[in-house]
């Protein structure tokens, strides 16, 4: 009985879950982590297969995406052909500016409007101010332009404010008309002179010419115009075709050589105690090179004879290389008058011709051409 009671029992006593937790066997913890990673691993592929459809949609969606953006691209280009062909205005805004000029927005695409062709209102509101400060004030407003180059192949898209200026208002500019204006760039041949219009604004700009900036000779323009200078200016010439406008400056001044006839060359000669009067032709020393340009003119056809009148001195040298000048003065007796000036000297030659002003125009200017 004894031994009995202290050898261990041969059945298992089932314990109460209160007292104590089962200790696990070997087996079942090798069929419970076989369990659990069969899940992970078929969790794994489960999102490893939805990343891939996931990399796949998105690949997709991009794809789409650029072939949208290609075709409205390629319908943007051809639009933009279309509006530099027909020379259409366009208001666009304007995104943002850098050294060079403003960037505008254009359907789907960007142009750039370089600062040489921004309209001159703008710099005129205040000429002292960088160009850079003023275009950064341009950004969120819109402009007026039009295309001036599309070409798709370079990606470039160019627009001019400018030329948008030129469609609408150089119809209001006529030659005779007097203008204020503000000096822009100036150079060795001239300098470009900013337009004002009755609205206040600077809106096309013209080229003075050396030549028509003063009586006076003129060797830098620089000396006579600086950038910013208000300056009255008179219409020359408007050629529409290259939208170019000529202007002068002297030519609202009074004409020294008119000054010269009235004053120093007057029709009495004890007038004039300062001038210089040959009234006898045999007397006249010729300006040098006149006599060869007279003999050249009696060989034009409607040109039947040459003779020299006055001479005299002027105030001022215009300019030291022989001048001819067609006086203004209607014919009389098939008579014009030309006026040779070379330093300060001039000389009356009368023309007996059957030729119009026009006519001598051309006969004189044939002849300058071929006279070295």
């Amino acid at each position: 009985m004894l031994t009995s009671s202290l050898n261990p029992p041969t059945t298992t006593t089932a314990l109460s879950p209160a007292c104590c937790t089962p200790v696990p066997t070997a087996a079942s913890f090798a069929r419970r982590h076989r369990r659990s990673f069969h899940l992970s691993t078929a969790a794994a592929a489960a999102a490893s297969e939805g990343a891939t459809v996931s990399q796949e949609n998105a690949a997709s969606v991009s794809a789409a995406f650029d072939e949208a953006r290609r075709a409205q691209f390629a319908v943007d280009w051809q639009s933009a052909r279309a509006d530099k062909d027909q020379g259409k205005i366009l208001t666009l805004p304007v995104l943002r500016s850098n050294t060079g000029g403003v960037i505008l927005k254009y359907s789907s695409m960007q142009g750039f409007v370089p600062n040489p062709l921004l309209s001159p209102a703008h710099w005129c509101k205040d000429p002292k101010r960088p160009i850079q400060d003023i275009t950064k004030d341009l950004v969120g407003s819109s402009i007026s332009v039009k295309v001036v180059e599309a070409n798709e192949g370079e990606k470039k898209l160019v627009f001019s404010e400018r030329d948008a200026s030129w469609s609408t208002y150089s119809s209001q500019v006529k030659i005779g008309d007097t203008y204020d204006g503000i000096v822009g760039s100036v150079f060795h041949y001239g300098a470009f002179v900013h337009l004002r219009f009755p609205d206040g604004n600077y809106h096309l700009t013209g080229l003075v010419h050396v030549s028509e900036v003063s009586w006076d000779l003129v060797q830098d323009v620089q000396d006579f115009l600086s950038e910013g200078d208000t300056v009255q200016v008179i219409v020359v010439n408007v050629d529409a075709e290259k939208s170019r406008i000529a202007l002068s400056i002297r030519q609202l001044e009074e004409d020294p050589l008119l000054e010269t006839l009235d004053k120093i060359i007057p029709l009495e000669p004890d007038l004039s105690p300062d001038a210089q009067i040959m009234s006898s032709p045999a007397e006249i020393e010729l300006l040098p090179g006149l006599e060869g340009i007279c003999n050249e003119l009696l060989e034009e056809d409607g040109i039947t004879d040459v003779k020299f009148g006055r001479q005299a001195l002027e105030k001022r040298v215009v300019s030291q290389d022989l001048e001819l000048w067609l006086s203004s003065i209607p014919a009389k007796d098939n008579q014009y008058k030309l006026l040779a000036r070379a330093g300060r000297q001039v000389q009356e030659v009368y023309l007996t011709t059957s030729l119009d002003q026009e006519g001598i125009k051309k006969a004189v200017q044939r002849v300058l051409g071929r006279v070295p």
